[in-house]
């Protein structure tokens, strides 16, 4: 089977992505509706399941495209790249770490790991520090 089209590939990712990040969407209003807003305020719940789910998500699908997804791009860009990355990125991150791993660079996985936090959090900061400094 030929491998998707540029546009084929886009609109896979396209539509799986919106359709993931629908479903984050859907998680955050679960947690509210569950626990009401004040508590689901309190702690990033929503967040903390879709990380987690996607990550187990992801690395399922992973497993499943090693073992049986010959020809399976459309499958591995609708839902791994699209629908996975559009309700979390973090299922992206966990994969990047876990190829690193399980290839025996574990240096790397670590450096890999600590600048994608260290260089989020400090991308965040750092807008929110310019978006609050007078003009």
């Amino acid at each position: 089977m030929p491998q998707p089209s540029f546009f084929t590939a886009s609109l896979y990712v396209a539509l799986g992505g919106a359709f993931g990040s629908w479903l984050r969407f859907l998680v955050g209003r679960g947690w509210t509706a569950v626990l009401g807003p004040m508590r689901a305020g309190a702690f990033p719940y929503a967040t903390l399941s879709v990380n987690v789910a996607g990550s187990l998500l992801m690395g399922l699908l992973a497993g499943w495209l090693a073992r049986f997804g010959n020809n399976a791009e459309g499958t591995r860009l609708l839902l791994g790249i699209g629908v996975l990355g559009g309700f979390t990125t973090f299922s992206s991150m966990s994969l990047d770490f876990a190829v690193l791993i399980e290839r025996g660079e574990i240096a790397t996985a670590a450096l890999y790991t600590g600048l994608s936090l260290i260089a989020g959090f400090g991308g965040l900061f750092l807008g929110l520090l310019m978006m609050r400094s007078p003009a």
